[in-house]
């Protein structure tokens, strides 16, 4: 998925917190105007953007062991999915590499069948607690079709420098 339809999928779904220049950081001014007019003219921005593709499952699995399974799409990333459905998963850094507390253990069976860590997000997950041969940050896992039906395990504590026991608010 290239980076613009990445972007407007986000949009599309109410995310509101991306700047307008993210949406396509190379257009000319005239797109920008025309993308500002369609974000004006309508609260519902989804209607001129093309149907979100996949509709996918991923299983989070509590460290006492309870499932819960939600829905996903294309672009969705696990930590934001965690926020949206209320796991608690906890993202420190809000998606910016910065920390290893969203760390997950994905499934071995699905471990493969993602893209290769960063050397970034493997120096993060370095500092993981309970760090194991499967485990990524769940920033860095963006759902595909490849990935429907991926299970990941959240760890039984993670490592925050901010407060032990203190949580961000997504926003």
């Amino acid at each position: 998925m290239r980076r613009s339809t990445f972007y407007l999928a986000r949009l599309a779904r109410g995310d509101r917190s991306l700047p307008l220049l993210a949406v396509r950081p190379h257009a000319s001014p005239q797109t920008f105007k025309s993308v500002f007019n369609t974000l004006s003219a309508s609260r519902s921005f989804a209607t001129s953007v093309p149907k979100l593709s996949g509709s996918y499952t991923v299983t989070y699995v509590s460290p006492e062991g309870a499932r819960k399974t939600v829905k996903a799409v294309d672009g969705d990333n696990l930590l934001e999915l965690a926020h949206k459905n209320n796991i608690d998963l906890e993202g420190a850094c809000e998606c910016s590499l910065a920390c290893s507390t969203c760390h997950v253990i994905v499934d071995p069976e699905y471990y493969d069948k993602l893209e290769e860590p960063t050397d970034e997000e493997n120096d993060m997950l370095d500092l993981a607690f309970g760090l194991t041969d499967t485990s990524r940050l769940g920033c860095q896992v963006i759902m595909n079709k490849d990935l429907d039906g991926i299970t990941v395990t959240l760890p039984s504590a993670t490592r925050n420098m901010r407060v032990d026991g203190s949580k961000p608010t997504p926003h």
